[in-house]
This record gives structure tokens, sequence and C-alpha cells, in this order.
């Protein structure tokens, strides 16, 4: 209780952002692994398209060639067969078909690093270029000091 030896009156203050919004780390939030340079991205991009992507696609290979093993050995035999071929069979082509999602991400967010500096100077070169287009102002004259 309050006042009592050993305890620690606790608060709390809900209009503030936490001491350290992301956890740190790696594991998300913007923290210090956050790749934000030219070089970085680059980085990141050659790592999605070297290592992850290429190893991604060759342990989906293992698999469908592991599940295939399964569905024929419980597939009918002599116009009998376990349940259990379907059943893998149908897991497995989900499970297929989000691997197959989750390449195409990893190559949706290559290209995004590549192209992020060309997207965001672009950008910049474009809003700058617009924002000083001549006026329909620049075309009345002041009138001549007298």
């Amino acid at each position: 209780m309050a006042g009592s030896s050993g305890e620690h009156a606790v608060s709390m203050r809900l209009n503030q952002y936490p001491a350290d919004p992301g956890g740190g780390g790696s594991t998300g939030g913007g923290g210090p692994d956050l790749a934000s340079s030219p070089a970085e991205k680059k980085a990141a991009a050659d790592t999605l398209y070297n290592e992850i992507e290429p190893h991604t696609t060759t342990a989906g290979a293992w698999a469908d060639d592991e599940t295939s093993a399964v569905v024929k050995a419980f597939d009918a035999k002599d116009g009998h067969g376990w349940l259990t071929s379907g059943a893998v069979s149908k897991a497995h082509t989900t499970w297929s078909e989000q691997v197959q999602n989750l390449v195409k991400q990893l190559v949706h967010d290559e290209s995004a690093l590549r192209n992020n500096n060309t997207l965001l100077s672009g950008t910049d070169f474009g809003v700058g270029a617009g924002a000083r287009k001549v006026s329909v102002l620049d075309t009345y004259s002041l009138p001549p000091e007298q």
C-alpha cells in the first residue's frame, strides 16, 4: 500500500510517446537497423535478390518433392487409398500458393528498395518544377511609376 516501505508509486502517462517506441534493434519501429542510405538500400536489395529469394524458392521446391512423395505413398492402390492423400494434396496446393505470393512480395520489396531513391528524387524535381510555373499574375504589369 502507499507509504509502506519497499513499495514504489507507479504512474502512467498516455499523452506522450514511450522512450523507446520501436523496441530497439532490428525488430521494428525504425530502430537503428533501418536501411536509409542508398548504399544500405542497395545492400538490402542485393541480399533479397541473392540470398532470400533463391533460398525461399529452393525451400519451396524441396517441399514440393517431399509432399509429392507423401501424396503418392498414401494414394489409391488397387482402388483403395487413404483420405490423407487428398488432404495433404489440398494443403500443399494452398501452401504452394502462399510460397509463390511470398516470393512475389520479396521481388516487389527488392524492386521498391532499388527504385526508392529514383522515385523520391523524381518527386522532388517534379514538385520543384511545378512550384514555380508561370502564374496568371505574371502577365499583369505594374503601372509605370509616376
